[in-house]
């Protein structure tokens, strides 16, 4: 019988999934629009899967050309780190057995991790990881063949602003979660010193400096609870 933490881990991911396949759709058409066949679009969600390396690649593409292929493809692998903390956290969330880890691999993604460890009990994080990793994999691809196939059609995807939604469904994941100086400082710390770096580095290194200020107030416990707080507590 499904217990009703695994059954708002499904609400979860499925929202998230619907969100963020949105924006597969802006990818399908700026990938065309870079130079990239329609069936090279396809081919990058199917096997990259993980949108900001892709959209990492496709912008510089676009700026230099095939010419740019070893930047583009850095750009990517440097965005693309960040899964590898993902798989290192997932790794217990996971568990069971060595093939549902190799199985799991291509599904952590932010997306997936962000609403497995937003869940209570490792049921429901399981439910989590699996019901949102697999829906944006299915609608992801799905959109990315629509934005490739009609990326004419649309015009300039980028004004429709399904970026935003990707980013308002991690907003409603990650706001009842903001309960103590120490969340809510984190958040605002890492947002601010990824959207000041952005300006001036290269995609990738952005997010891995925000995700180092996270680690550091973690690591030094700045702004958390005291053992002598708690106590009091």
């Amino acid at each position: 019988m499904t217990s009703a933490a695994e059954r708002r881990a499904w609400r979860d991911g499925v929202a998230v999934a619907v969100a963020t396949s949105a924006y597969g759709v802006s990818f399908g058409a700026l990938a065309v629009t870079a130079g990239l066949d329609v069936w090279q679009a396809c081919a990058l969600s199917l096997l990259m899967f993980t949108g900001g390396s892709q959209f990492a690649f496709i912008g510089v593409i676009a700026s230099g050309g095939l010419a740019a292929a070893p930047t583009a493809i850095a750009s990517a692998v440097l965005l693309g780190v960040r899964n590898t903390a993902y798989a290192v956290r997932m790794n217990p969330v996971i568990g069971l057995s060595w093939w549902h880890r190799i199985a799991a691999a291509h599904f952590t993604i932010d997306e997936s991790t962000a609403v497995s460890l937003a869940q209570e009990g490792p049921r429901a994080r399981r439910t989590g990881f699996w019901v949102t990793g697999i829906a944006i994999f299915i609608g992801w691809n799905v959109t990315t063949l629509a934005g490739a196939l009609l990326g004419d059609v649309l015009g300039d995807v980028r004004a429709y602003g399904l970026d935003a939604a990707a980013a308002a469904a991690f907003l409603a994941l990650l706001w009842p979660r903001l309960r103590s100086r120490q969340a809510v400082a984190t958040g605002v710390a890492s947002a601010v010193v990824a959207a000041t770096a952005t300006p001036w580095l290269v995609p990738g290194i952005p997010v891995l400096l925000a995700a180092v200020v996270a680690i550091l107030v973690g690591w030094f416990n700045w702004w958390g609870a005291t053992p002598r707080r708690e106590a009091r507590a």
